[in-house]
């Protein structure tokens, strides 16, 4: 049986490494498992998401086809597209509406 110091050292390494394995996504529009996110960015100007080290930023959509800047190149994507490489990760498009897009994203 473990000592209680050694107990307690053992769970807090376990919630750290917890937490370091999710520490790719950072906004609360983000959802992300251990190398894959799911992104919801609102079609408006300016707005963003910070996912695996790098910034995906809405430009423009129409209803099948979505420009963003991620990791400072800019890419469109189309509904259905197979993932585009970009800044290390891959990159495709799940949804469009009025008011959102949804993208995946993933290391390669």
């Amino acid at each position: 049986m473990l000592k209680p110091t050694r107990h307690l050292a053992a769970l807090v390494s376990s919630a750290v490494l917890g937490l370091a394995l999710l520490t790719g996504c950072s906004s609360d529009n983000v959802n992300c498992g251990l190398d894959q996110c799911t992104v919801t960015i609102a079609r408006e100007t300016n707005a963003s998401a910070s996912v695996l080290g790098v910034e995906a930023k809405f430009i423009s959509a129409d209803a099948n086809t979505v420009t963003l800047d991620v990791a400072g190149e800019q890419i469109s994507l189309t509904k259905g597209q197979q993932a585009v490489e970009v800044g290390g990760l891959m990159v495709s498009l799940d949804s469009v509406t009025d008011d959102q897009i949804g993208l995946q994203i993933s290391r390669q």
